[in-house]
């Protein structure tokens, strides 16, 4: 039996004929860009994320960069990040000519470690992006109190419906970013994304930043970009997101229900697995292990037909883009050592119970 690392066609299928009349409905109203299809979204995200004010955006990375563009980071600035992670939350503080300072992660949740962050502080300091990475919510009290008024960015890029201690995430830093990238949980037929915030003055201007600055017709008091998300993507969303609660509790079914044919089929010695720790809302965007011989496991689920992925392999800091940075080997060794170790499951909501068993059976079989 082949097991697909995600099959977004179960979950279409369902609300097929919903999305194909809004679509219909959108293209009869040929109105595409922005217009009250996106703000109605923009208003139904906020109500669930308990949050003031949303900009929809037209990528997950794009709201990660007008995040920093409306705190005008720019050179000579420092934004801290964390070095497991997709590349995106580096990738756009050195699009802005700012520095990204790379900090180590905690080993059970892979999130940005509070004390890599306070040993990280210096003068340049502009910024704080913490990743609520694989579906888990940092540790964002200690983050909070250790940044201060340094501005924290939370990337919830992966962690849509998660939260800390009640608090949803997107909710607690300056700002939120968050992609609908269509693996996510809850994901577009595309690129799409939405930055949360608490202050009008900042929903303010990142309205202007998403439209090339511009504040009213043909005048732009400063140089934004075009960041805007498409209607049909925003109409598709908000049929989506109603359900997100229902897939997510899928997810954490099928993280239950791993642990219980783990467990009985006495892996422990080669594999662990993720931790939803208490309060941090856990969602399993990802479904992460760790492996003894990561690799060969994997290539051996590949050819059993178990979908199967690593994020990620290699940390930001040795990226060779960022080589100029002078990151080396040893510097951050919690996340290098994951990098080498982790390997993620298929976790969708409807994935079957009888497709779990394939998969730790086709693991025992590598153990075995």
């Amino acid at each position: 039996m082949s097991v697909p690392l995600l099959d977004l066609s179960r979950q279409y299928q369902p609300l097929r004929e919903e999305i194909l009349a809004r679509i219909d409905e959108i293209c009869s109203s040929q109105r595409f860009i922005l217009g009250p299809m996106v703000a109605d979204f923009e208003s139904e995200a906020a109500e669930l994320l308990g949050v003031p004010h949303t900009v929809a955006v037209s990528s997950g990375t794009d709201a990660l960069l007008i995040s920093l563009m409306a705190l005008d980071i720019g050179p000579g600035d420092e934004v801290i990040v964390p070095t497991f992670t997709f590349f995106a939350t580096a990738g756009v503080v050195a699009r802005l000519g700012a520095k990204p300072i790379f900090v180590d992660v905690d080993p059970v949740d892979y999130c940005m470690d509070p004390k890599a962050l306070e040993a990280a502080i210096t003068p340049k300091t502009r910024a704080i992006i913490p990743v609520h990475l694989f579906g888990q919510a940092a540790r964002m009290d200690e983050i909070l109190k250790i940044a201060g008024d340094i501005p924290v960015i939370e990337d919830c890029a992966q962690a849509w419906g998660a939260a800390f201690e009640g608090r949803g995430v997107g909710s607690m830093g300056r700002m939120g970013a968050f992609s609908f990238f269509p693996s996510k949980n809850l994901g577009c037929f595309g690129d799409g994304g939405l930055v949360t915030c608490s202050s009008p003055e900042d929903a303010a201007l990142l309205k202007e930043l998403r439209m090339h600055g511009q504040s009213g017709p043909y005048l732009h008091p400063r140089v934004g970009g075009n960041f805007r998300i498409d209607a049909l993507q925003a109409g598709i969303l908000r049929i989506k997101a109603p359900h997100v609660t229902t897939w997510i509790e899928g997810r954490r079914r099928n993280a239950r229900l791993y642990a219980d044919y783990v467990e009985e089929a006495g892996l422990g010695e080669f594999i662990s697995l993720p931790e939803a720790l208490d309060g941090r809302g856990h969602t399993f965007n990802q479904f992460v292990i760790r492996a003894k011989q990561r690799d060969e496991l994997r290539a051996h689920l590949q050819q059993a037909g178990i979908g199967c992925s690593v994020y990620y392999p290699l940390c930001l800091h040795l990226q060779p883009c960022f080589a100029d940075l002078g990151g080396a080997e040893g510097d951050c060794p919690v996340a290098e050592q994951a990098s080498r170790e982790v390997l993620a499951l298929p976790v969708f909501g409807e994935l079957e119970e009888r497709e779990i068993r394939e998969v730790v059976s086709a693991i025992s079989d590598f153990y075995a």
